[in-house]
């Protein structure tokens, strides 16, 4: 068995967020130098692993729980207080990278009756999660997750297309410092703190069709040997190069006025997670010999796969760190479902040995808010017992049926086929 060379193309390993976390409280006064430090930084790292040949997708600002600095008394003040902040959001965005924003973690009924509203007047600058807990009894908090549910039908009622639910999840067994939104939320642990996000599948298939064209006559257990090493060889690599820029920053900060003493670095998210403008994962399971996602074989490559994302050394690995499956941001999984390779009770396997859970997957708008919260009852059970982040992320299409095909606008989404909540 030969393993590829060190495959040295930047290009292929993308860094998609950098991602602070703030604490704000009602002082308003105090937002625009948080907010504006907080960018600065991002915008400035950014500049770093440019120079270094990294591409920088986006840079991501994430507070405490809204309800911590926002009138949450009723949707007019919710709403006129996410105004101001908006506008400082806008103003920041005017020039360099994308900027995206969470505003935490909603923890009461009455916080997520106000979500549906706030997302479809601010969209992607409000971003936001709730955090299920489990009781001693391994009972999860049933009428948390029906809030939540009833969120969730509101949302795809009042935004186009129920687009306005990529911006909400319902978090199960979720840590902070999650660089990915909506998932990511903070706490007084992670105040002043960033985190970094990858997309790495353009570097998995690369470094999979390398191996393969060297090893051509392999028994399964040393191809799959392989692989793991390959993979595990190639990630550290550029892993190792963008921690010697954060360390070669820190280093240099007396004389570097953009780096902020108060943000320190708490890790990265190892996860591949992939956008619907790189390989797919799909190609990755058939480059490991799998006739197609969902076929026999699926879950052991799963499984391999968070092996390999899950075995990084040399940095603490925060977030998910592991095999994510975004049915809607991978064109691989998007085409697979119109061809009906799998369901959500398949998913919902996957999620046992993977990373995320049942993520941007589109349903019936018609599906009762019974099914739904049962379904995140499963996913929930799941993260608990296997001590594992799991969310959902699930769109209610209003008017389709399990078996049509969205027709999504945003440039995030790729379209792709609903399928039934059994």
């Amino acid at each position: 068995m030969k393993l590829p060379e060190l495959i040295l193309d930047k290009a292929l390993c993308k860094v998609r967020t950098i991602t602070t976390f703030i604490h704000l409280d009602f002082d308003q006064s105090q937002w625009p130098s948080l907010i504006k430090n907080a960018n600065d930084f991002c915008q400035s790292l950014a500049d770093d692993f440019k120079e270094k040949g990294y591409t920088v997708q986006s840079i991501r600002i994430v507070t405490n729980a809204f309800a911590e600095y926002i009138d949450t008394t009723n949707l007019q003040t919710a709403q006129q207080d996410l105004r101001t902040l908006n506008t400082l959001l806008s103003n920041s965005q005017q020039s360099g990278l994308r900027l995206r924003f969470a505003i935490g973690e909603a923890t009461t009924a009455h916080q997520l009756s106000l979500i549906p509203e706030l997302i479809q007047e601010f969209g992607d600058l409000c971003n936001v999660c709730v955090n299920i807990p489990i009781d001693e009894h391994f009972l999860l908090d049933n009428q948390l997750i029906e809030s939540a549910t009833k969120a969730v039908n509101r949302i795809s009622q009042i935004t186009p297309r129920g687009e306005g639910n990529f911006n909400f999840t319902v978090n199960f067994n979720c840590k902070p410092l999650i660089p990915y939104f909506p998932a990511s939320y903070s706490d007084k642990s992670t105040n002043n703190s960033f985190v970094i996000g990858l997309e790495t599948p353009d570097l998995l298939v690369a470094t999979l069709k390398a191996f393969n064209a060297q090893n051509s006559i392999l028994d399964h257990q040393q191809a799959f040997d392989g692989y793991y090493q390959s993979l595990t060889q190639q990630i550290q690599h550029h892993v190792d190069q963008l921690k010697t820029i954060i360390e070669d920053r820190r280093l240099n900060q007396h004389v570097n006025t953009g780096f902020k003493k108060d943000f320190k670095f708490a890790g990265i998210d190892s996860s591949a997670a992939p956008s619907k403008n790189c390989a797919s994962m799909t190609e990755v399971y058939e480059l490991m010999g799998v006739e197609y996602f969902g076929a026999s074989g699926t879950v052991e490559v799963s499984s391999l796969l968070t092996r390999v994302f899950k075995s990084i050394k040399n940095m603490p690995l925060v977030g998910f760190s592991g095999l994510m499956l975004a049915l809607t941001e991978d064109r691989g999984l998007a085409a697979g479902s119109q061809q009906a390779h799998f369901d959500i009770r398949a998913l919902l396997t996957y999620s046992s040995v993977c990373g995320i859970g049942l993520d941007t997957v589109p349903i019936p708008g018609d599906t009762p808010i019974d099914k739904i919260s049962a379904l995140m009852r499963d996913t929930g059970t799941m993260a608990f017992r296997l001590n594992k982040p799991l969310t959902v992320r699930v769109f209610p299409i209003p008017g389709l049926k399990a078996g049509d095909s969205t027709s999504f606008e945003s440039d995030d989404l790729c379209n792709c086929t609903v399928l039934a909540v059994p």
